[in-house]
This record gives structure tokens, C-alpha cells and sequence, in this order.
């Protein structure tokens, strides 16, 4: 990755920050970090290890809109490093108001899900619980930040202010397999506000990303607008995609799975691409 070349006084800047968020990490005497196996939930995970050993828990969340590869690499991860790990089963659905997908979907879901997530670091005597949203955070649409600020969750990435590109780096630097893997959000993002998100279009949306993984293409998403699957990928990608025999099977197996119609979006992956209506 290009943009991780880093000069020395960039270097120096985010070591400095890493060893705050240790001294801050320790300083809670224990903590339950929302590990989802992501760029950011790891190293924050790693860093919580490191200060505080077995007072440090991950407690990673199983729901229909994250997919099994993810929690079986948050799964691996913890198995290695011999971290304690707790999975928290969440049925999202079953929220009141979830189901409706509203602008504040975020914020329904994080009320309940740290909430439950509280509890969890209770029972293993922890009062503190940490998740790792970073400084790039702040560029857009979160209303899930607004329920983690009310339930007194920390951000300890953010209270360091480490950015993106610092956390990729400093991944790399402690070796963490995370630190070039590709951004992830929960599957309900793909689906339009206001559209009903039910089972059924979450399982279409993972396998249509899956589809496109096995592939080879590594920065995914199939955003769904009724019967149509709106596929993001980077630009860089375009080429591959389109040639004749990728393409065709793209389309006859996304139509396997479910949709009339397949698109490519030539404005490319980008992050909160549902959220341009919002405002």
C-alpha cells in the first residue's frame, strides 16, 4: 500500500500515539473490546492484550448481518494470540424498529447491542468496554456514535486520535494479518433507507459479496435497490470485471442468487454511499 509509506516523523507521531492508547488501555485495570476481526477493532484488541493480558476480553457479536468468514477470523485471531473471547448471539431483527431500516438504524442497533455488551463485561468484572471507531470516523453519517457517547462506551482510537492509514500501519508493524484487509461494514448498509431489511436479503447481499471474493476482487460491495444489485468495487478493478468470461458469470450467478438486473457503479467503492441523501 502506497500510502503507507511512512517519514520518520510520521513514524515517530504514531508509535507515540500507540503507546497513549496502551498507558490508557492499562489505566482501566480491564476492559471488554467490541472485536469484529476489522483493521480497527484488531489492533485495538492487540494493544488491550498487551496492557492488560487476561483483562482484556473480546466479545464479538454473531448476527445475520455480519458474515461467518468474519467471525471465524475474529475467532482464529483470539485462538492464536490465546486473548479471551466471548460471542455475543444478536438477532438484529428482532430490535423494535431495526426491521423498518430508518435513517437511525445505527442508533437502534448499538443501543442494544453495547447495552448487551455492558452486561457481558459485567459478568466477567470488567467496567469498562471499548470499540474501535477512529478519527476517519468523524467524515461521515453515524448515528451509532451517538448511542456508544450515551451508554458511556470508550473509543480509545479516537481519544489518541489515530487515523486510518496510522492504524494500517501500525497493524503492519505488529505484524497483525489485519493490516491490509479491506473495510467492512454490517450487510444492512447495502439496503437503501426506509426499504424493510429482512433474512432473506441479508443472506443475498453475503453471498453476492462472496461471490465476487472468491473472484478475487478484494474491496466489495453489492449495494440492493429492489431487484437490482449495484456492485462497488475500486475503479483499478473496472478492467477485470467487465472482461467477457468474468462478467458473464457474474451475472448469470447474481441472478442465480436472486436479482433481475446487475450494474456497475463507475464511481467506484466508496464508504456510506447510502448515506448521500441523508441531509
Amino acid at each position: 500500500m502506497d500510502e503507507l509509506i511512512f517519514t520518520e516523523e510520521e513514524e515517530t507521531l504514531a508509535h507515540r500515539k500507540y503507546e497513549r492508547l496502551k498507558a490508557i488501555l492499562q489505566a482501566t485495570g480491564g476492559i471488554a473490546v467490541a472485536f469484529s476481526g476489522g483493521v480497527d477493532s484488531t489492533l485495538l484488541l492487540y494493544a488491550a492484550w498487551q496492557a492488560l493480558g487476561d483483562r482484556a476480553l473480546a466479545v464479538t457479536v454473531s448476527s445475520g448481518t455480519f458474515p461467518r468468514r468474519e467471525i471465524a477470523e475474529a475467532e482464529d485471531f483470539c485462538h492464536l494470540h490465546g486473548i479471551r473471547q466471548r460471542i455475543c448471539p444478536f438477532e438484529e431483527l428482532s430490535v423494535p424498529g431495526f426491521e423498518e431500516n430508518p435513517k437511525e438504524r445505527c442508533y437502534i442497533c448499538k443501543k442494544d447491542l453495547f447495552g448487551r455488551i455492558r452486561r457481558i463485561a459485567a459478568e466477567n468484572g470488567l467496567n469498562f468496554v471499548a470499540e474501535g471507531s477512529n478519527m476517519d470516523d468523524n467524515r461521515d453519517y453515524r448515528p451509532g456514535m451517538r448511542a456508544i457517547a450515551e451508554l458511556g462506551i470508550r473509543s480509545p482510537l479516537r481519544e489518541v486520535e489515530l487515523s486510518k492509514r496510522e492504524i494500517r500501519y501500525l497493524s503492519r508493524e505488529h505484524a497483525l494479518p489485519s493490516w491490509d484487509k479491506p473495510s467492512y461494514a454490517c450487510l444492512a448498509t447495502r439496503i437503501p433507507y426506509g426499504e424493510r431489511i429482512t433474512k432473506e436479503k441479508l443472506l443475498q447481499i453475503e453471498r453476492s459479496e462472496q461471490l465476487l471474493i472468491d473472484k478475487g476482487f478484494r474491496q466489495v460491495r453489492v449495494r440492493l435497490h429492489g431487484n437490482i444489485a449495484r456492485i462497488e468495487i475500486p475503479p483499478e478493478d473496472f478492467g477485470k470485471l467487465v472482461s467477457d468470461s468474468v462478467r458473464t458469470s457474474i451475472v448469470t450467478e447474481l441472478k442465480e442468487i436472486g436479482f433481475d438486473y446487475v450494474t456497475l457503479d463507475l464511481m467506484g467503492y466508496r464508504t456510506g454511499s447510502m448515506n448521500i441523501n441523508v441531509f
